[in-house]
């Protein structure tokens, strides 16, 4: 067995490296994990990336198999797909998503890797854990056939809300986001779009994934009376001014959190964390979600990479990493 890994580290604030790691061998329920590729959750991991995790949400935001502590130095990410190499029989050489970090080799418990479909290429399979994401949202808005919905926020989160959303009968769904480039994506993923200036009111649900104050205002004024409002975006240490007067009661708004690290209280009672994470690699068979990732770069070019992610520079949905052999 190779034991040899390297993994991407939040050395500092800003500041990545990749350093060396010895793997322990396998026990009798893990698995020996070659990454094939991972990928970057722009909205996330460039908010860990510039240190603005606070720190009454250090226990929260923890990943799966993080190593470290925020701010720094830390190991973190949750998208990652690779083959088996070692580990039970039905699972070596199988293709598995695994919610680990961005590392060449890893050992996890068997029951931590999900198999991805036949149907579901490697390469896009690291969308999975944003696509759960949009189901875990979905279960808690619960869209009626013929709704009329915005999902404003065009990055990763609100494109696969908006992708899923596109499946439902007699919608009307408008992507809205002030980059009109967000209209080809979202024209590749069956979706209208719209600025924010133009967007069409009188929504019955507004899904709002853009993570500012001027996204979530807006949200606001496109509902209905009595319409609701589903939050699905983290701050991180920031602050948001909401408009809580002026209209606010008089047409009984409602705003409602989202978030997927519990299954929404409408499918607790029949649906597991492993359901929906294969649920969500289904969904992923579908060739128009490929529109959601908008460019790679090799593992070792993370530490230069992070840094234009999180100023924008490199202005991605997901960014996918190649590992050296993914043959």
């Amino acid at each position: 067995m190779n034991r040899a890994a390297r993994a991407f580290w939040l050395r500092s604030p800003g500041e990545g490296e990749i350093r060396e790691a010895v793997l322990p061998e396998p026990g009798e329920d893990e698995v020996l994990v070659r990454s094939l590729y991972s990928g970057v959750s722009r909205g996330t991991e460039t908010l860990v990336f510039r240190g603005g995790v606070p720190e009454s949400q250090h226990a929260a935001m923890r990943a799966p198999f993080q190593e470290g502590e925020f701010p720094a130095p830390v190991k973190y990410g949750y998208l990652s797909v690779g083959v088996v190499e070692a580990g039970p029989t039905a699972l070596v050489g199988r293709t598995v998503f695994c919610l680990y970090p961005h590392q060449t080799r890893y050992v996890v418990p068997a029951s931590a890797v999900t198999v991805v479909p036949d149907n579901v290429p490697a390469a896009r399979a690291v969308l999975a854990g944003t696509v759960e994401t949009a189901v875990n949202a979905l279960w808690d808005a619960a869209p009626l056939v013929g709704d009329r919905i915005a999902v404003v926020g065009g990055g990763m989160v609100g494109c696969s809300v908006a992708a899923l959303l596109a499946r439902f009968p007699g919608v009307r769904l408008q992507l809205v986001d002030a980059d009109p480039r967000r209209a080809e994506v979202a024209e590749a993923l069956g979706a209208g779009f719209a600025t924010p200036d133009d967007a069409l009111g009188e929504c019955d649900l507004v899904v709002h994934a853009s993570a500012s104050e001027q996204g979530l205002n807006r949200s606001l004024e496109l509902l209905r009376a009595e319409g609701t409002v589903l939050e699905l975006s983290w701050y991180g240490d920031r602050r948001v001014a909401l408009p809580l007067g002026e209209a606010f009661h008089s047409r009984r708004l409602v705003i409602r959190s989202s978030q997927v690290g519990t299954v929404s209280p409408a499918r607790r009672a029949t649906r597991s964390y492993a359901d929906r994470l294969a649920l969500a690699l289904d969904l992923l068979a579908d060739p128009a979600l490929d529109a959601l990732v908008t460019g790679e770069s090799a593992f070792e070019e993370l530490p230069e990479v992070m840094p234009k992610l999180t100023s924008g520079e490199i202005p991605a949905l997901c960014h996918r990493v190649r590992y050296a052999d993914t043959t």
